[in-house]
């Protein structure tokens, strides 16, 4: 066999296991949106359907009636929103001021910060708890995005860009004309960090917005649940409206669908900026 065909063999097979993969990987998504089509009865068919149906409408029904929907989506939009906002400006102003401002116990601040990426989310949920509810924060909004607008994997992710990415020879020009610091970070600085910031900014949406543990521990009413919480909440021993849940959660994913399609391109250079010199 001549060494061309067995290139084009490999490059063959290289791209029929990625394809496969790639089947593997969209299979759930497409089965969420062909159950949403179905009654619960076609759901549990054997073997299952694979094409649409036209019993979205009465999914789609049962899911507004029992629900407040569209309430509930507009508070997951909310705290995506509030989350990816606090936590894009206090994670540039930490990971920025790591990278390339000098002060007292930088090192040692910086080295604690990232000990809390050791520690495992489950962990704080009772003490977040019991901070929440000191604070009387227990049942709102507030508490499932301010506790997080500081995390240590924004922070790092900002520091190491800015630390490859913003000259150090600029900020003491512009410390030379006056400018203050704030200025420096706010018009110099934040310009150049915005590959990150972008790549930050779709995690953290796309995080807070399928969140689902913490809702659970501190919203009571089903007035103010976010979108997963109030799908789980449509499950119950007996006659559990499965296609209403999944019409439910392909209208979640619809939105992320959409951002991610719109900022691949910001997010694959965030995260590979600094890889290749």
């Amino acid at each position: 066999m001549s060494r061309l065909s067995t290139k084009t063999l490999s490059r063959g097979a290289a791209y029929l296991l990625v394809g496969g993969g790639a089947l593997l990987m969209l299979a759930p998504f497409y089965f969420m949106f062909v159950f949403a089509t179905q009654s619960n009865a076609a759901i549990f068919n054997v073997p299952p359907p694979l094409w649409f149906d036209g019993e979205l409408g009465r999914n789609l029904q049962t899911l507004t009636t029992r629900l407040p929907f569209w309430r509930n989506l507009g508070w997951s939009l909310y705290v995506a929103l509030m989350s990816t906002v606090l936590t894009l400006l206090f994670c540039s102003m930490a990971g920025y001021a790591f990278a390339m401002l000098e002060f007292r116990f930088k090192q040692p601040l910086f080295l604690l910060v990232m000990g809390t990426l050791l520690v495992p989310p489950f962990m704080t949920m009772i003490p977040n708890f019991m901070v929440m509810d000191a604070l009387g924060w227990l049942d709102t909004h507030r508490a499932l995005y301010i506790p997080g607008a500081a995390g240590a994997f924004g922070i790092y992710l900002v520091r190491q860009f800015a630390a490859a990415s913003v000259p150090m020879e600029l900020l003491k020009a512009a410390r030379m004309d006056g400018c203050s610091e704030f200025g420096i970070y706010w018009r110099i600085a934040l310009p150049l960090l915005r590959p990150a910031l972008g790549t930050l900014g779709l995690i953290t949406f796309i995080a807070s917005w399928n969140n689902f543990m913490a809702p659970l521990v501190v919203l009571r009413q089903a007035e103010s649940y976010t979108l997963p919480l109030a799908l789980r909440s449509l499950q119950a021993t007996v006659n559990t409206e499965w296609g209403a849940i999944m019409a439910g959660s392909a209208i979640a994913t619809l939105p992320l669908i959409v951002l991610f399609v719109i900022s691949s391109r910001q997010l694959i250079a965030g995260l590979t900026a600094g890889a290749v010199k």
